[in-house]
């Protein structure tokens, strides 16, 4: 059949039309109802299953993110109790309140007993911090070089934490004379924070 004989059919008449033409109307309904169709129905399915595919890879993600962690749990458990018995056994480190009256007094023991002459012992305003209260005690003692070494030595023994800090050395009046001006510090752990 020529295209000729589509230009004589009888659109009022089509069901004289040929097959050719009659096939052609219905394949043209056919594709309008399924355009139709997947514009009304099926077009909005495939954005919400495109938006549940996208949910699926991030819950998935989040599946295997938490799942990784998990398996690390264990570990990650054993490692916080290890953290926990150091934490105690640093903080039998540092002395209670009530402790810190007998370490002043040790620290000026040991000056004296390494033959230091004590000409500043000065206890300071106790300066809290996040956790911990730092304890100072300014110092100003008189001895030889070996006395001094022996003092920050002795201090640094003690059974609980004490560090010297801002020392400063000067001749003292006599030839193996020192005069020593250094900053003591221990530190009190805060209950409750």
């Amino acid at each position: 059949m020529d295209l000729r004989a589509i230009n004589e059919v009888d659109f009022r008449n089509l069901g004289e039309a040929p097959g050719v033409v009659k096939g052609g109307i219905i394949i043209l309904i056919i594709a309008a109802l399924v355009g139709a169709g997947y514009w009304y129905f099926i077009k909005d399915q495939m954005a919400e299953l495109e938006r549940g595919e996208a949910r699926e890879l991030a819950l998935r993600a989040e599946f295997e993110e938490k799942q990784r962690r998990a398996a690390n749990l264990p570990a990650l458990e054993a490692q916080l109790e290890e953290m926990e018995r150091m934490f105690a056994s640093l903080l039998q480190l540092l002395p209670s309140t009530a402790e810190i009256p007998s370490l002043l007094v040790d620290i000026s023991q040991t000056a004296l007993s390494v033959g230091l002459e004590i000409e500043l012992f000065q206890p300071r305003p106790e300066a809290n911090r996040t956790f911990y209260a730092e304890v100072p005690i300014q110092l100003r003692v008189r001895g030889n070089y070996e006395q001094l070494a022996e003092f920050v030595s002795g201090v640094s023994e003690m059974p609980r934490i004490v560090t010297v800090h801002d020392v400063f050395i000067r001749p003292g009046e006599a030839d193996t004379d020192l005069l020593m001006d250094a900053l003591a510090r221990t530190y009190r752990y805060l209950e409750g924070s």
